[in-house]
């Protein structure tokens, strides 16, 4: 099975001059980032939060264990955090994590096989899925019930309704 990773922060560079670092979080509330364990980056290194305090909207100033000094939290600015998909608790009905709907097969109503979502990305307007179409190109859809009527995570695949604009016709109009 495909270890799926979900981010929960982002290091937004140092705080102060012993380690501390200030964090952009994902997670529902600043405070709840290492409910879930130790943090994770892509390439494998682990970071132990020892103690996360409020900070502005959306942040707080973290304390990591590997993180000893001003120098090693600024060398890590940027770095994204990120837990197993394992660790966190299963969702209630119509509420998805990202990496749920990440690798899922996008299909129309009529179960044509479109492509399959490839990211979901939040520009402030609402989620927006990026499908990478079985063509070669990449549909954006607003993730709404609307546009996305039925998601199936169990049997990996979403329903997707197809705007006119995005299907087109074949004179380009």
């Amino acid at each position: 099975m495909m270890r799926r990773d979900v981010l929960l922060a982002a290091i937004l560079g140092a705080h102060g001059l012993k380690g501390e670092v200030r964090v952009k979080t994902f997670t529902e509330a600043p405070d709840k980032l290492g409910a879930y364990g130790p943090l994770h980056t892509k390439d494998g290194r682990s970071f132990t939060l020892e103690s996360v305090r409020a900070g502005k909207e959306g942040e707080c100033i973290a304390v990591f264990a590997e993180i000893v000094d001003r120098d090693a939290a600024e060398a890590l600015k940027g770095t994204e955090l990120f837990v197993s998909r394992a660790a966190l608790p299963e969702t209630g009905t119509g509420v998805f994590y990202h990496a749920d709907l990440v690798g899922l097969a996008a299909e129309d109503s009529e179960g044509r096989r479109i492509g399959k979502v490839a990211a979901v990305h939040n520009y402030g307007a609402g989620d927006v899925l990026v499908i990478a179409a079985d063509g070669g190109e990449e549909i954006l859809i607003a993730f709404t019930k609307e546009n996305v009527p039925e998601i199936d995570v169990k049997s990996g695949r979403l329903v997707v309704a197809v705007p006119d604009e995005v299907e087109g016709d074949k004179d380009g109009q």
